[in-house]
């Protein structure tokens, strides 16, 4: 049996989907969470009313704006005073092609690395100063499968994004470990999410879920089953690995 009791942790992208799954098995650990959102506020308004006010908290912040980066983290600071856990799991997904006008490629590109990219370095800047300052903490960035073995013609963006983040984290792991402060990636293949699903089901997507030995996506819930016990701090000489979690469809 894994504990989280006492642990203060914030999980962005709490609203829904992997991000949910992640901040309520952290909550049904023992943790206190900050539960970020942007457009997705009923999941966290019933983490908040199921598990109390005392225990966890939401905060609805646009990550693609540098400045609200840094009121979430100051406010999700604010809240208990410490924090032992930053999950960075918000992220986009939206497709941008080759053929498409170069100033929306741009464009496409931009929001694309000021949320997946941008946010997470800033994010984890204020964490790593902050754990400097308390002893240590854990740091887990939600990647892609995608980092490692590249995507689709229509998300080259994303699939680079989430190198980055691979990249990231991993040097992360390296700088400081000597501080205890460690850093773990996560690359989820295809995941059942609500926004996922009605693609998945669709049987012209058939083909999404063939090359998966499994043969079927990952339910959020492993994702965190999988986060809360790297958030325990039971795994440290971990730092820097990645875990993946794809149903077997692909070892790096």
């Amino acid at each position: 049996m894994i504990t989280l009791e006492g642990k203060n942790i914030l999980v962005t992208g709490a609203g829904r989907g992997i991000g949910a799954a992640i901040a309520r098995e952290c909550l049904e650990q023992g943790a206190n969470v900050i539960l970020h959102y942007n457009s997705s506020p009923a999941e966290t308004a019933n983490m908040v009313e199921q598990y109390g006010a005392d225990r966890a908290i939401a905060i609805k912040a646009n990550l693609e704006d540098a400045g609200e980066r840094d009121k979430l983290f100051a406010e999700a600071l604010a809240w208990q005073g410490k924090l032992e856990g930053l999950v960075n799991n918000a992220g986009l997904m939206t497709p941008t092609e080759v053929s498409d006008p170069i100033e929306s490629w741009r464009q496409s590109w931009r929001t694309m690395m000021a949320v997946n990219v941008e946010a997470v370095a800033d994010l984890c800047y204020h964490a790593i100063n902050h754990f400097k300052s308390v002893g240590g903490g854990q740091i887990v960035n939600i990647a892609s499968r995608a980092a490692f073995r590249g995507d689709q013609p229509d998300s080259l963006h994303y699939a680079a994004s989430k190198g980055a983040v691979v990249a990231f984290t991993r040097s992360i792991a390296k700088g400081f470990a000597q501080d205890n402060i460690y850093s773990y990636i996560v690359a989820p293949g295809w995941v059942m999410t609500e926004r996922v699903r009605p693609t998945l089901e669709n049987p012209d997507n058939a083909f999404m879920l063939d090359e998966v030995p499994m043969k079927k996506a990952a339910p959020p819930e492993e994702l965190g089953n999988l986060v809360a016990f790297l958030m325990t701090g039971q795994v440290t000489h971990a730092t820097g690995a990645t875990f993946d979690v794809n149903g077997a469809s692909y070892f790096h």
